[in-house]
Parts: structure tokens; C-alpha cells; sequence
């Protein structure tokens, strides 16, 4: 593998930014109330991030627990907030009651970001079918990434189903980067790296104290080395 193995980081605020770009973090994924795991945070708080660091930020945009959009409207005015601040990337993505891909919402919020890259997140996790929404989403502007463990349990369950998506990387709906995160640990890593995937994403693992505590820039430090150093 030529290029370095990109490494994302959850970020609640600027501690958390500086601490992980300290450790060797290409790119940030801004939220906030982790309890709901990952929510739509202050556009003050995106700035202040924006302002202190210089890597890479994608903004959630997800105001209720759950992969249903909810209010739309809402959706969309945190959007218009975040791009008139200055966000140029973001992660989303909305289900149906059915589990499957709800394009009305995708439709009214993804041309509120101008073209701008987004990942499609772990909602692909809940989905009723994987390569149907893969397929729906396929051409949509912008989206460029599927944040994913293979299964709503984790890494551990998804491995075989991350590998065989790896597999077919370039065919329609699989073109997009598969970002891995989601009970990751460093032991999946050769598997995932050996299968072509080249991005990992990581929350709890980048706080030795949990989500009480702050990102620890050496155990950020930690991932990039073995990313590297495997790669």
C-alpha cells in the first residue's frame, strides 16, 4: 500500500481536535452527546475546532437518537448554519421505518451541502439491505465514504461482510472508501489492510479514561503507528 492508511477521530470539542491531530489523525468527525451516539454539535463548536486545528473535519448532521431524520427542515437549516461557517464535509444518513435508505430525506438535505464530500454512516449497519441502499445512493453528489463495521454489532460480527464488500470495490454502489469503525481494535486491522481497505475510524478506542474523559494524543499515537508500520 503506497499511501498512508487514513486514521478519523471522534472529536466533542478543541481539546479533543488538538489532542488527536497531536497523535497523527488525517481527519476529525465532529459530534456531540455521545449518549445518543453522535449528534449534530454547536456551530461555536465546529468554529472553535475549525480554528485550532488544520487536518480534516467532517460535521454530523443528526439531531435525534436513531437513523431517522426526524424533522427535516431541521436537518436542513443545520446544514445552511454549518456551511455559512465554513464546514466543507459532513457525515449523515437517514432510514426508513423499513430499514431502508429514506431518499426523500437524502434528496431535501444532501443539495444543502453544495457538493460538498460527505460520509454515508453507520445507519448502512441497520439497513434491511446493504447493497440496495448502496445501489439507491450510488451517483448521489458528494458522498465519497461508507462509515461501516459490517454489522449493527460490531467489527467482530462484520469482518466477513467488510471483506467481501472490499472485494468488490469499484463496481456500481461500491466505489465509495470504506471507513471502518465501530467496536474496531488493532487485532482487525492486517485482515482489513490485506483486504485493500485503507481507513479507520475510531471513538473510544482514542480515550483511555472513556467518553468521561478526553482524547489522548498517544493513543491516537498508537493507531498511527500501527497503521503505518502495517501498512
Amino acid at each position: 500500500m503506497s499511501e498512508r492508511a487514513v486514521l478519523e477521530v471522534i472529536a466533542l470539542g478543541v481539546e479533543d481536535a488538538v489532542a488527536a491531530q497531536a497523535g497523527g489523525a488525517d481527519r476529525l468527525e465532529l459530534v456531540t452527546d455521545m449518549a445518543a451516539d453522535g449528534l449534530t454539535p454547536p456551530v461555536e463548536t465546529f468554529t472553535g475546532i475549525r480554528a485550532a486545528v488544520d487536518i480534516d473535519l467532517r460535521v454530523m448532521l443528526r439531531l435525534a437518537d436513531g437513523f431517522a431524520v426526524g424533522d427535516v427542515e431541521r436537518v436542513v437549516r443545520a446544514a445552511r448554519e454549518l456551511r455559512d461557517a465554513g464546514a466543507e464535509e459532513f457525515v449523515l444518513g437517514f432510514l426508513d421505518a423499513d430499514g431502508c435508505v429514506d431518499l426523500a430525506a437524502m434528496e431535501r438535505v444532501v443539495p444543502e451541502l453544495d457538493g460538498c464530500r460527505w460520509t454515508f454512516h453507520r445507519a448502512i449497519d441497520r439497513a434491511a439491505d446493504r447493497d440496495g441502499l448502496r445501489k439507491q445512493l450510488d451517483g448521489m453528489p458528494g458522498l465519497d465514504t461508507y462509515l461501516t463495521a459490517g454489522a449493527a454489532g460490531g467489527v467482530d460480527d462484520g469482518l466477513p461482510t467488510l471483506l467481501a464488500e472490499a472485494a468488490r470495490d469499484g463496481e456500481p454502489g461500491y466505489e465509495q472508501r470504506v471507513l471502518v469503525g465501530g467496536g474496531l481494535r488493532l487485532d482487525h486491522v492486517p485482515d482489513l489492510l490485506a483486504a485493500g481497505i485503507d481507513a479507520f475510524h475510531i471513538g473510544g478506542a482514542a480515550r483511555p479514561q472513556g467518553w468521561t474523559g478526553p482524547v489522548s494524543a498517544e493513543a491516537v499515537s498508537t493507531w498511527r503507528t500501527a497503521l503505518d508500520t502495517r501498512a
